[in-house]
């Protein structure tokens, strides 16, 4: 998936709504067609910002506010408390929508995607290209490129996936290379020879089943003899 970028990954047949659009049809929309977001373009399809699920919650749930108390009043912000109170009960999706999405650039790495999706703890990002909306991508595009191999992992060969390996144990202190050997055959990594403990058993194998390429993995390491440990 590192080789992929966002244009790879994203759905570019996105439905979108203009900022006039009712709240109530977009509510229907996202119902109908089983999304959970739609972005919002103007006449000229500039993007203007997008209406998510969580945005209409808000507006559904601003209608059961309660008056704001005589105390409370002292510590607001009558700016962030004016544009909440326009999102939570405004009728159109310029009213509702978040007016500066998560964007990316269509040649961002998929892995600053999916970063990008987890930081901010959202569900999908645009991709855009000087204003106008090339395209969505979403977790469930992600993990769609994480489970498709790519032709080119799929075309290497055994001595360039056992060198992959290597390189990729090299790089991590808690891998011994000294004592463990790497085999590969018809795309199946065997990893044999000593493991100081279970756990680096485990993240030796996790680390191999993520190479390009691997078909599978074979542990054949056996418990670091008392010798070896004291001569360490």
């Amino acid at each position: 998936m590192t080789r992929l970028s966002a244009r790879d990954l994203m759905t570019a047949e996105v439905l979108t709504v203009p900022p006039a659009t009712p709240v109530m049809s977009i509510a229907r929309l996202l119902a109908e067609r089983g999304i959970s977001a739609v972005p919002v373009l103007d006449g000229a399809g500039k993007l203007l910002g997008i209406v998510t699920e969580a945005d209409l919650i808000r507006r559904l749930a601003g209608e059961s506010d309660h008056p704001t108390s005589w105390l409370a009043s002292l510590f607001s912000n009558a700016e962030r408390d004016a544009e909440r109170y326009a999102r939570t009960h405004g009728a159109t999706a310029a009213d509702v929508m978040t007016s500066e999405p998560v964007c990316v650039g269509p040649d961002t790495p998929a892995a600053e995607v999916a970063h990008l999706l987890e930081d901010r703890k959202i569900r999908r990002v645009l991709v855009t290209q000087d204003g106008r909306l090339l395209g969505l991508v979403s977790r469930a595009d992600l993990l769609r490129a994480l489970v498709a191999p790519t032709q080119e992992a799929l075309e290497l060969s055994d001595d360039r996936i056992r060198t992959a390996v290597i390189a990729a144990i090299r790089k991590q202190p808690w891998a011994d290379t000294f004592y463990t050997l790497i085999d590969v055959k018809d795309g199946v990594v065997e990893i044999s020879g000593f493991s100081r403990s279970a756990e680096v058993q485990r993240a030796l194998r996790v680390l191999a089943e993520n190479v390009p390429g691997v078909k599978g993995v074979q542990d054949k390491t056996q418990p670091m003899p008392v010798y070896l440990f004291a001569a360490g």
